[in-house]
């Protein structure tokens, strides 16, 4: 390489710190094809207007900007306006995403049947939630009933009256806020409607009405279209339970078919597993010379997968590119959301098939191969055997598989956390004897608090080094981490998902309850739209305490979010009164009074708000400071509740 190539090599590599991308950034220079990491050199300097917000063009008279010598649009509208309309539309957008991926989830409920390509995993699970949902179960068939929920949870996309159903997860005091703040979500499409509206020229001009409405939106994502989707999921898939996977590139296995799966919707990828398992392909892959097939997955998808079935995770976001780059994957087969433009192109560079499965997320240049559900299994099968038959193709000296990989144990959902926990104090007497041990060690500061560390990745930062820096402060400190998304990836890549690596990891308080309750000191719970078990946990234990969840020591952190689904991720968890950290700076800094309001003035209103650092040892503190000055007032509210109980108990003798 020339020295130039050099100095080019050396800036993409030092954009991540996994040892496996930077091997293959420089197999992509050889192969002289273009990544992520090579567009990013060209953008030397972004769109400062882009960046503060202050750009609009919501009708045909802009784009308008925002500046010294034009302060206010061709409309009047000024900064504020401008800077509330883009962040409720980034919201708006992101529910969309979340939402639609429950509502397809539960149109397949709707297609189940015995015997057929979809089943009913967990029939009492369905029972359970036809009960929360108001359906009466009783003398109806297992399948009668699925079609009905069905049909219930449908009509929360678009129902006339009323709110949200799944708002009764939430403890009473929450749910009592949220109908005095009137920001109850009513049906998802409205929220999502109104936003899109109120932001049309000619609408909204109120700062504070915009961050309103993109709250109640936000709230239509994670307390509704989210929780529907991950409930259904359980019971369609089965609800997770911890399992055994290995993570990144070098989990490619070198004669067999490699398929990678990549997206968010396990609609697909749950057939393309049943298929790739059938004899006819296993054998099929023989006949072409293989010895098997190795299925993984990237980004959501490979969470969905490796915490039900333990499929290897072949990367997160920004390694999307560099898994095709291996020269050894024969098909990349993707559904929908964070899936690279670029991959068809890069794609014709090796030997790889890039298949496109949806008709939300058609890509010039891929193979397009629509997948319905109602023929799910033989359309998985033609999938899989399109990629079976491209392993002939492979050109050996195109293969570079990296040396690194790492183990983790993932796929905790609720009911997988509660169970481990009961398991230390053998009862279940109430709700609260169940929680009883991790109160206990909340409450006791054996643990100091517990952090959400969840979200993408962000080119603005090394990927990830945001997140891997604060959840190792955070760990190291005794702050319990849950993880979902690109973030878990980033976990599981680097060992923090074993229990094993607890003492060297975690601080002692931390590595003593790991032990006990055999947990790792980073636990897994699923994809993007799986936040909404954390607000499920929260609640739980916000209920078992008798408290608001914005009294509990938790927080939110997406260290190098870049989606506008991690916008309304982070909108709503805010809204459930869960303090919000952030690692990169939302478009947003044009209007101080939005700053003030998101990053302070939503305290006062929903008890939680937004923090921003773009140092994450800095970040780090900010969280474990923030958490801390919690913890007063909630050992207090905590001893109230025990005393409460106990007298409860000798009144009742």
């Amino acid at each position: 390489m020339e020295k130039k190539d050099i100095n080019v090599l050396e800036q993409m590599q030092n954009m991540t710190i996994d040892l496996n991308s930077k091997v293959m950034l420089e197999k992509a220079e050889k192969d002289g094809v273009e990544t992520m990491y090579k567009r990013k050199l060209g953008y030397k300097v972004q769109c400062g207007f882009g960046l503060q917000g202050v750009c609009c063009r919501n009708c045909g008279m802009g784009p308008c900007r925002i500046s010294a010598k034009t302060p206010r649009g061709l409309c009047g509208a000024d900064e504020h306006t401008i800077v509330g309309r883009n962040f409720a539309r980034m919201v708006a957008a992101g529910t969309a995403a979340h939402s639609d991926h429950a509502r397809d989830i539960t149109h397949t409920l709707a297609l189940t049947c015995p015997g057929g390509d979809y089943q009913v995993k967990e029939p009492q699970k369905l029972i359970e939630f036809a009960k929360f949902m108001d359906v009466d179960p009783e003398g109806k068939d297992i399948y009668e009933l699925a079609h009905e929920v069905a049909e219930v949870c449908l009509m929360e996309f678009g129902k006339p009256f009323g709110v949200s159903k799944l708002l009764k997860r939430a403890p009473k005091v929450r749910q009592e806020l949220w109908n005095k703040l009137g920001i109850e979500p009513r049906a998802i499409d409205r929220e999502i409607a109104t936003v899109m509206h109120s932001t049309h020229i000619g609408c909204t001009a109120d700062l504070d009405s915009l961050i309103h409405m993109s709250m109640r939106c936000s709230m239509a994502d994670g307390w509704a279209g989210s929780m529907i989707g991950t409930m259904i999921s359980d019971i369609l898939f089965g609800t997770p339970k911890p399992v055994h996977t290995e993570a990144n590139l070098n989990v490619l296995a070198g004669n067999n078919v490699n398929i990678i799966l990549h997206g968010h919707e396990p609609t697909l990828s749950e057939m393309i597993v049943a298929a790739s398992e059938l004899p006819e392909m296993q054998e099929l892959a023989k006949e072409v010379g293989a010895d098997g097939i190795t299925l993984s997955g990237i980004c959501c998808t490979g969470n969905e997968l490796t915490m039900r079935h333990g499929v290897k995770i072949a990367g997160d976001f920004h390694q999307q590119e560099l898994a095709i780059i291996t020269g050894a994957v024969e098909a990349m087969i993707v559904d929908v959301q964070c899936i690279f433009p670029a991959l068809p192109e890069l794609s014709s560079h090796y030997h790889t098939k890039f298949i496109t499965t949806s008709p939300k997320a058609r890509i010039t240049g891929a193979t397009h191969m629509e997948f319905h559900e109602d023929t799910a299994m033989e359309d998985a099968k033609t999938i899989v055997r399109e990629a079976i038959m491209n392993f002939k193709n492979r050109d050996a000296s195109k293969v570079l598989v990296p040396d690194l990989k790492s183990e983790g144990m993932v796929g905790y959902a609720e009911e997988a956390i509660v169970g481990q926990l009961n398991n230390v104090v053998n009862t279940q007497i109430d709700e609260m004897d169940t929680l009883k041990p991790l109160v206990d060690v909340l409450a006791s500061g054996v643990i100091r608090g517990v952090v959400g560390v969840v979200g993408c990745n962000n080119a603005k930062t090394p990927s990830n080094y945001n997140h891997l820096t604060i959840i190792k402060e955070l760990i190291k400190n005794d702050f319990l981490v849950v993880t979902t998304g690109c973030g878990a990836s980033a976990a599981c890549k680097n060992g923090l998902m074993l229990k094993e690596n607890a003492p060297k990891y975690a601080g002692k308080g931390l590595a003593t309850v790991c032990e006990l309750v055999d947990i790792p000191p980073v636990i897994h719970l699923g994809s993007c739209v799986d936040n909404s078990r954390i607000l499920n946990v929260c609640s739980l234990v916000a209920n078992a305490c008798d408290m608001d969840i914005s009294d509990l020591p938790v927080a939110g952190c997406a260290p190098e979010w870049m989606s506008e689904k991690a916008v309304a991720i982070g909108t709503y968890v805010v809204s459930s009164g869960i303090d919000t950290f952030l690692g990169v700076m939302p478009p947003v800094t044009g209007s101080s009074r939005a700053v003030e309001l998101l990053c302070g003035g939503l305290k006062d209103q929903v008890g939680a708000c937004f923090y921003v650092n773009e140092d994450p040892v800095e970040l780090a503190k900010m969280i474990m400071d923030d958490i801390e000055s919690k913890r007063p007032a909630f050992e207090t509210l905590y001893q109230e509740r025990i005393l409460n109980k106990r007298l409860a108990e000798v009144t009742a003798e």
